[in-house]
């Protein structure tokens, strides 16, 4: 079956996307837009052509998605990383009516898909991520606390501060004290 759209796993970073295009000049796919997670070609793709970028991207440890389910994970997993690691604005909304908006499917469809093939629920997810990105932002010393707070959209620095201790079980000035803190890629949580 050829196809336009071809959604790829583990895309986490804009220096994913970059090696991404890389490999679709290489293998001469004429791109009309690159994202996370997802690449669409200007033509059809023949799946010849889709088996070369299947062999390139696990070289470089990426995976071409073929079922929809995981195609669908994937997308939640990529609207979820971009919104907390890569977009300056804060969310207005809950993440569930963000991701069926965007998704265009019923949140508890999506929550139950999600639960079954990752084992854990997108909420879990999201807190990961957030925890994640609220270690970088101690690591890097640019904010406070209480604007680390603001910005990942905690009502308190208690709430922060808890649940910071409970996913990592330290509080965050104990983590900012290390010399070497344990990032985990994101591609990973």
């Amino acid at each position: 079956m050829n196809s336009k759209i071809i959604y790829i796993k583990k895309m986490v970073c804009p220096r994913c996307i970059d090696v991404v295009k890389d490999i679709c000049e290489e293998l001469n796919i004429p791109l009309k837009h690159i994202q996370l997670g997802k690449i669409e070609s200007t033509s059809e793709i023949n799946e010849n052509i889709k088996s070369k970028l299947s062999e390139r991207l696990t070289e470089r440890g990426f995976e071409l998605l073929q079922d929809k389910n995981q195609k669908t994970i994937e997308q939640i997993k990529t609207i979820v990383v971009t919104q907390i690691h890569h977009t300056k604005e804060q969310l207005t909304m809950n993440f569930s009516v963000y991701l069926s908006e965007k998704l265009h499917q019923e949140y508890s469809s999506l929550s139950r898909l999600f639960s079954s093939v990752e084992g854990m629920t997108i909420e879990r997810f999201i807190l990961k991520q957030k925890i994640e990105r609220v270690k970088e932002l101690l690591f890097y010393k640019e904010y406070t606390l209480s604007e680390i707070a603001f910005q990942m959209n905690y009502s308190s620095v208690a709430h922060l501060s808890a649940q910071f201790k409970k996913e990592t079980g330290m509080s965050p000035s104990e983590f900012k004290k290390l010399k070497a803190p344990n990032h985990q890629s994101l591609d990973s949580l």
